[in-house]
């Protein structure tokens, strides 16, 4: 096999990032990074990949998204230094980490094992990590979803989990007629003037309904980020109209708004 002088390029300047979170952490060494453990890290490792996120939705300059996973990279060997440090694990320890469960999770890759779809690779990959060595064991097939995923996706991952064993629904329709059945039970709820048991149904209603968007192949967080997204965009329409008549969007009466809302909405057809 060839070797990529990319690859010896890449290797040099990680090598060079690896250096400077040394010199970082080192005697004499930034004082704010100094201070710095895994638990205070934890918002900007969150943040960092979020950025990296919004940069690839708005399908941005390129430059810029290499930018933004850099800040997900120098995290990574952030999280490495301090491991280091405490003599638990180094960046090296991380690459091998990965290195062997990428190998071990595509024995249709790497080893002899047959598959014709992308629903069989996902299957395995699943029964592998169920078998790891290292893991801690699993009773159960909830077990592994990062609770700190957000809500949307969280719920996402735990259907797909109990879709994978066939406890799901046979078809769209049946979907929807769930959906349906959590909006009456928050109806009824809302009637009966019980905060506790709204929220409940509330909860009941947008698993539905993330459900929903999970048979249609929609991702759920992103549909609703795009929605939010084009919320601002109009809501600015009405901030802007209002500025150009010398008013404050305060002055508005409602029937003004939403006529700016609705104009707003066929600028954009």
């Amino acid at each position: 096999m060839s070797i990529d002088p990319r690859n010896n390029e890449a290797a040099e300047k990680f090598a060079k990032l690896l250096d400077i979170m040394d010199t970082l952490r080192g005697e004499n060494g930034c004082p704010w990074d100094l201070e710095q453990d895994h638990q205070t890290l934890m918002p900007y490792l969150i943040e960092e990949a979020y950025e990296a996120i919004e940069t690839i939705e708005e399908n941005s300059d390129p430059k810029r998204l290499a930018e933004e996973l850099g800040d997900v990279m120098l995290q990574i060997v952030f999280h490495s230094r301090i491991g280091k440090e405490k003599d638990e694990f180094s960046a090296s320890d991380v690459l091998d980490s990965i290195n062997a469960k990428m190998i071990r999770r595509h024995p249709h890759i790497f080893g002899d094992v047959k598959v014709s779809n992308s629903d069989e690779v996902l299957k395995n990959w699943e029964e592998i990590k169920l078998k790891e060595k290292g893991c801690a064991p699993r009773k159960s097939l909830m077990d592994g979803i990062p609770h700190r995923l957000p809500a949307l996706l969280y719920a996402r991952r735990l259907q797909e989990r109990a879709g994978e064993v066939g406890f799901d629904w046979e078809k769209i329709d049946d979907v929807m007629d769930k959906f349906e059945e959590e909006a009456e039970e928050m109806r009824e709820a809302m009637k009966a003037n019980d905060k506790e048991k709204v929220s409940e149904e509330l909860g009941d209603l947008l698993f539905a309904l993330v459900n929903v968007a999970r048979w249609l192949e929609i991702n759920p967080e992103e549909a609703l980020r795009a929605t939010s997204k084009k919320f601002i965009r109009r809501f600015r329409k009405i901030e802007n109209t209002a500025e150009s008549s010398g008013k404050m969007i305060s002055d508005l009466s409602l029937d003004e708004m939403e006529e700016i809302w609705q104009a707003s909405k066929k600028d954009e057809k």
